[in-house]
């Protein structure tokens, strides 16, 4: 009996994991920002609340840049295409 023995890069398959995990928080966080951008215009936040949002907001994009960066990835990296659909995240 033959076995069929497949070949896995073990970086290059952790790297894809850390790839796909940043995405889909770099998904929520861009949903989480679009919420509270309608929030804030609906006018029902105090401006203590739209200054924390604001700050939380900020901070969760550096620590993605951050993260982006410690494993060698740009935010491109993380746009997955959807072939038809287009790409995952909008693009800026």
């Amino acid at each position: 009996m033959t076995s069929t023995r497949i070949d896995v890069d073990r970086d290059q398959m952790g790297r894809d994991l850390v790839a796909l995990v940043l995405t889909i928080v770099e998904l929520l966080r861009q949903l989480m920002e679009r919420q509270a951008i309608r929030r804030v215009e609906q006018g029902d936040l105090t401006d203590e609340q739209v200054d924390r949002i604001g700050t939380t907001l900020m901070l969760l994009d550096e620590r993605m840049n951050e993260l982006c960066e410690q494993h060698g990835l740009s935010m491109e990296d993380l746009n997955l295409d959807l072939g038809p659909l287009g790409t995952l995240l909008p693009r800026d």
